[in-house]
């Protein structure tokens, strides 16, 4: 029987064992929402990405944001242009009943009709120099900027939490078994110690384990209900659990030497582009704080008639002696403002966007600092990540043929039940270590991939 009982323990954790046909406790009746028909929908990583892309209400803001700024820069680049439009007036004058003009004397008669095309055109330095335009370029590249680095940084929500799915399930299934092998080995010691074979402690360290894998199994069924409820709330509009995730986490990209990492990263760091954008865009206000010092020029042409018959041709009403005259015709008016004093406000602005360039100077360089910082300690994470990986993946497995050892030593009488139960709780040790090292380094991947971009 003490053959048989460390038989069992070995075959239970055999690669070939199917886990799903032991019988396991029954875990913790668990509240869920109400399961859609149908079959689970099948979530591989990319497909994540793209539903909290969608689904994700930070980040929609931000992506409206940016569509915001794509649109400042088309109304900047039409404040640069000519402005047409048309107008339609009927102007009437009370008569004062002794001259023709009646009793304003800005009209020329009783009745006044306008109908204009105006152009109006700003002719500012401003305008010249394109400042506004150069703005609005610059906050639309922050607006890209910021985009890409919510973009990224979501990238690193959504693997977090699509490989803790990934590892929980894993441990699920690891726990599952160990579940098995408590209940079995807890049955076998009970028929040992009936038959004489083993001590009384054999039988209550058994129990002991068995009644904590008991309750490590419902806590896996948490961890696991918790994981996916977290999931579905980034990817989908409505909560959804009817979805199942694809478990690659061994399919991980490699980690590329350090110098494509650092030529990545300068190439294409958005944190950088954002600091040296703001750089820009401030740059832009010390220019237009100084085009407010010098003169602006506003040209506003008209064609259209302006006549006491809404006609191309009429009497004027003040000289009706004259006959029949065209009324047709075009006026310019030309306004050149020059600034002369206004207590020193102009020069507060200029001394404001000059501290702001300051500012913004100090942040690019900061940002640099930090960049080249973060690019050492996310790669060196990395660099840890995949070799805790490689170890832990091969400590599970020499924990697995450590357990195989001790049931052949408990079978030959050289080792304790506490030995063993010892060897099964390593192997479970092991195994959820080794899981959980493979999420860490996906995890890193991503992180390291928001200075970086995809490699």
């Amino acid at each position: 029987m003490r053959n048989a009982l460390a038989a069992a323990v070995v075959l239970l954790w055999a690669p070939c064992v199917d886990a799903q046909e032991a019988p396991v406790p029954a875990p913790l009746e668990l509240a869920h929402l109400e399961a859609p028909s149908g079959a689970p929908r099948t979530v591989t990583l990319q497909d994540a990405l793209q539903h909290a892309r969608e689904n994700e209400t930070q980040f929609q803001a931000v992506v409206a944001d940016a569509a915001i700024a794509r649109e400042d820069r088309v109304q900047a680049k039409a404040g640069l242009l000519p402005v047409f439009s048309f107008t339609t007036q009927y102007l009437g004058n009370q008569a004062n009943g002794v001259n023709p003009n009646g009793r304003f004397v800005s009209m020329d008669g009783v009745n006044m009709y306008r109908a204009w095309a105006v152009m109006r055109q700003d002719l500012s330095p401003g305008v010249f120099m394109r400042t506004p335009l150069h703005k609005a370029d610059a906050a639309e590249a922050m607006a890209q900027a910021r985009l890409e680095i919510a973009q990224r940084g979501l990238a690193v929500t959504v693997t977090r939490s699509y490989y803790a799915l990934v590892a929980a399930q894993r441990k699920y299934a690891t726990v599952q078994l160990a579940a098995q092998q408590a209940s079995r080995f807890l049955g076998f010691a009970r028929q040992q110690e009936q038959l004489g074979q083993v001590a009384r402690s054999d039988v209550i360290k058994a129990d002991i384990q068995y009644q904590q894998q008991q309750q490590s199994f419902r806590e896996a069924a948490l961890g696991i209900d918790n994981a996916r409820l977290a999931l579905a709330v980034l990817l989908f509009p409505t909560l959804d659990e009817n979805f199942s995730v694809v478990d690659d986490m061994r399919a991980a990209p490699a980690l590329p030497p350090f110098t494509d990492v650092r030529t990545m990263a300068e190439r294409g760091n958005p944190d950088l582009r954002l600091a040296g954008e703001a750089l820009r865009a401030s740059g832009e206000d010390v220019k237009a704080a100084r085009n407010a010092f010098l003169p602006s020029l506003v040209v506003d042409a008209v064609y259209g008639i302006e006549a006491n018959e809404f006609a191309l041709h009429s009497r004027i009403a003040a000289q009706p002696e004259l006959g029949v005259l065209p009324n047709l015709g075009y006026f310019v008016t030309v306004n050149l403002t020059v600034p002369v004093w206004d207590w020193g406000a102009l020069r507060s602005k200029l001394h404001q966007s000059e501290v702001r360039v300051r500012q913004a100077q100090v942040t690019l360089t900061q940002t640099q600092r930090q960049l080249v910082s973060n690019l050492y300690s996310m790669y060196n994470e990395t660099l840890t990540a995949r070799s805790a990986a490689d170890n832990l993946r091969s400590v599970a497995d020499l924990a697995s043929e450590s357990l195989r050892l001790m049931a052949l030593r408990y079978q030959a009488g050289e080792s304790t039940a506490f030995e063993l139960v010892d060897a099964q709780n390593t192997v479970v040790q092991a195994r959820n270590a080794a899981d959980d090292s493979e999420a860490r380094y996906r995890v890193a991947l991503a992180e390291l991939q928001t200075l970086t971009g995809p490699f």
